[in-house]
């Protein structure tokens, strides 16, 4: 029988402790449904609307982005269950690939890809939290230290983002338990939105008869552009349904719960982005969704009145909050598995003595991204590597493809739905997004592209200092 070539680990002799499987079918769903609901489905929909002109196509982008994004959870369910253990995707392009372009993914997950989302949750947080709370109105400064300005919305990103972390180091079932309170609660706030907005709202559903104008007749080329362009707003919205694949190592039979856990996850997300999405133009036409920043904030008011804002605000920083507690809990474990594959600083592979979990790695990265939430740095260094995001989706997407030829004989507790069509379907079409995105936004993607490559003379580093001295991983205490 085949075997994956599997890392040699920094440590062969000494595993103890070990994390916890804890998560069920249900905190896993709730961690996967919290992780992509975020602020991207209150803040997006202006650019995408821009870039596809008429409202069923603007519906249209937000359904083809669920659909391709489910395309890649059957690609990804068979790998998970084939590699139930922590870090996932790294470890799928590990085994397909090698090391090296695995590296890559974790550098560029741990330096940008999710320490930007953290601080870019955490700034969001604070600043609706400060719409909601007027004393902690995010552009009150605090202080000033050599000329940089520092403000009660910096404090309050901070203290949310220590918070968080200091829940997800004291244990799994800890973390597990605020996740699913924040999505729950999450839940039936945009439920009722959606319920009072369509029931009660003062909306008109002949707005869904107004397009944008166009100053020339659009030719299908342009048209097949500017849906390129709108799925990266969708893509970045639906972004986090990798998470549950992070923590595979923390899941309870994960053979059977990973892969129901991502088809359920995001079937529900999807049919939540579709209902507010429909709200929006039913209390605005695609030219107002269009110029608004803050268009949730826009529809509530035409729908509910003005004293709603406030209201969306709560539910907005409630969003963020709980999406960064699932994107701190789930990030940490891609820093664990590329420690204990001695292609990161070896503490961050230490599991915590008592807590169980891996501390170290948790701090590191909530550090690294309150760096970035302060500096204000990671609103374009996410933009930048959104499209390495999805290409390193596309790549595991492949990778399936080895691994049947490369392992044909490992277990395979679940098998691709519609192999080899679909997931052979979701690597053409995520292709052609990166192709488009390389001609439409060339600056973005080669400045991506250089962020990752960064990472390669530190992965030579650490491979060195391993094979001189590969050390042993103690336990964090």
């Amino acid at each position: 029988m085949a075997q994956p070539t599997t890392a040699q680990p920094a440590v062969a002799a000494h595993r103890e402790p070990s994390l916890v499987r804890g998560l069920s079918l249900t905190d896993s769903v709730m961690l996967l449904a919290g992780g992509i609901i975020g602020s991207g489905i209150f803040l997006t929909a202006g650019p995408i609307a821009s870039a596809v002109r008429t409202p069923w196509f603007f519906l249209g982008v937000w359904l083809a982005g669920g659909l391709i994004s489910l395309l890649a959870c059957f690609a990804f369910a068979e790998m998970g269950a084939m590699f139930p253990e922590a870090g996932g995707q790294y470890v799928y392009l590990r085994e397909a690939y090698g090391e090296f372009p695995a590296f890559l993914y974790g550098w560029m997950i741990f330096t940008v890809g999710q320490s930007g989302t953290i601080a870019a949750l955490a700034v969001g947080f604070a600043e609706y939290f400060g719409a909601v709370l007027p004393f902690a109105s995010a552009h009150v400064p605090v202080a000033t230290i050599f000329g940089w300005a520092l403000t009660r919305g910096h404090l309050v990103s901070i203290c949310a983002i220590v918070l968080l972390t200091a829940i997800n180091v004291l244990g799994l079932k800890r973390g597990s338990a605020l996740i699913n309170v924040a999505t729950w609660a999450k839940f039936a706030a945009i439920g009722l939105f959606i319920a009072l907005g369509l029931a009660i709202g003062h909306g008109h559903w002949s707005n869904y008869a107004v397009s944008i104008p166009a100053s020339q007749p659009m030719s299908l080329g342009a048209v097949i552009s500017g849906f390129g362009v709108a799925l990266i707003g969708v893509f970045w919205a639906f972004d986090g349904w990798v998470y549950i694949t992070w923590v595979a190592g923390e899941i309870k039979n994960p053979q059977r719960v990973l892969p129901r856990a991502m088809v359920m996850g995001v079937l529900v997300v999807g049919v939540i982005y579709l209902a507010v999405n429909a709200v929006y133009l039913y209390a605005l036409p695609i030219t107002a969704v269009a110029k608004e920043e803050t268009v949730a904030h826009a529809a509530a008011a035409v729908l509910l009145g003005g004293s709603a804002a406030r209201w969306l605000s709560a539910v907005i920083a409630l969003s963020c909050f709980g999406a960064m507690s699932c994107a701190i809990l789930s990030s940490a474990r891609v820093s664990f598995a590329m420690a204990r594959d001695g292609a990161f600083f070896h503490a961050m592979g230490r599991v915590h003595r008592r807590y169980r979990t891996p501390a170290f790695s948790l701090i590191s990265l909530s550090a690294w991204a309150a760096v970035l939430a302060l500096s204000g740095s990671f609103d374009q260094l996410y933009t930048y590597v959104m499209f390495m995001m999805v290409l390193s989706y596309t790549a595991a997407v492949a990778g399936l493809f080895v691994l049947r030829r490369t392992h044909p004989d490992l277990p395979r507790p679940y098998r691709c739905t519609g192999y080899p069509y679909l997931p052979a379907l979701y690597v053409l079409v995520a292709g052609a997004w990166a192709l488009n995105s390389v001609v439409t936004r060339p600056k973005e993607t080669l400045i991506g592209i250089a962020i990752v490559f960064l990472g390669a003379p530190f992965y030579f580093l650490w491979r060195l200092q391993l094979k001189r001295n590969p050390g042993e991983l103690k336990e964090f205490e």
